[in-house]
Parts: C-alpha cells; sequence; structure tokens
C-alpha cells in the first residue's frame, strides 16, 4: 500500500446547461412580462389564432379554472344547437348531434370529478346542464314534425 491519498474524484461542472437554462428561464420571463403589458389592438395579423388575437386587442384570456371550462362547453354546446350566431357569418345552425355530445361531455366531467367538487362548482355545473338538457329538449320537440 502507498503513503499517497487516493485521489479525490474530478467533478466536471457543465456550463453549457446552466446557460442554456438561464436562456430559457428569462425567455419565459420575458414572455410573462409581454403578457402584462397591455396590447396594442393594431398588432395582431389577422390570422393570428383567437387566443393571440385576443389578447393583442387587449383582451386578456381568462385563467384556466373549472368554471371556465365549464363555462367554454357549455358554449360551444350553445352554438352548435343555433343559440348563438356564427361570428363570422352572422348565421346560426344547429348541430344537434354536436350539442348531445357537449352536453354528455359535461355530463362526464360530472361522473368523474363527483366528490371532487366544492357545492359552488357542484351546483353550477348541475344548473348548466340543466339548463343545456332543457333547451336541448325544447329544440329537439320544436324540430319534430306535427302529425
Amino acid at each position: 500500500m502507498s503513503d499517497e491519498a487516493p485521489e479525490a474524484p474530478k467533478i466536471i461542472v457543465d456550463d453549457d446547461w446552466k446557460s442554456q437554462a438561464q436562456a430559457e428561464k428569462q425567455k419565459m420571463a420575458d414572455e410573462a412580462k409581454a403578457r402584462q403589458a397591455p396590447a396594442k389592438p393594431s398588432a395582431a395579423p389577422d390570422h393570428a389564432p383567437s387566443g393571440e388575437a385576443a389578447a393583442a386587442r387587449g383582451h386578456a384570456m381568462p385563467p384556466a379554472s373549472f368554471e371556465v371550462l365549464v363555462s367554454t362547453m357549455a358554449t360551444q354546446a350553445l352554438f352548435a344547437m343555433g343559440e348563438i350566431p356564427d361570428p363570422q357569418t352572422g348565421q346560426r345552425m344547429a348541430h344537434l348531434d354536436l350539442a348531445r355530445h357537449h352536453i354528455d361531455m359535461l355530463a362526464i366531467i360530472v361522473e368523474k370529478t363527483e366528490g371532487n367538487l366544492s357545492k359552488e362548482e357542484s351546483d353550477m355545473i348541475a344548473t348548466t346542464l340543466y339548463e343545456l338538457r332543457n333547451r336541448y329538449v325544447q329544440l329537439t320537440m320544436s324540430q319534430r314534425p306535427t302529425a
């Protein structure tokens, strides 16, 4: 055996990943700052996706939440029932199969979240489903041929 101490393991520090992580962190901070700054209405190109166009017009996207999810699904169902006109054409088009699909999707959300919702969330989605189902039934009954 030798009197020399064993050589300590060398630690190699890869500075490249650090600079890359720092650059990504700065980019995310810049994007967050840009979202908070008021945008100019003329900044959005006509082909921008709806979320980006809304943000560019000064309309902030609502924060993601259960209420926004339910509201979005309900709006889609109402649109498919012809309750909301197409924003591009102004026409109301009824697509009952699609409306039924959105209503059924909300029902699945109720089923899968049972026991995990606050009273307010549970009441909101139950009321929304009740109203959508009633409108759907009224619409389908009014489109049936009379004998």
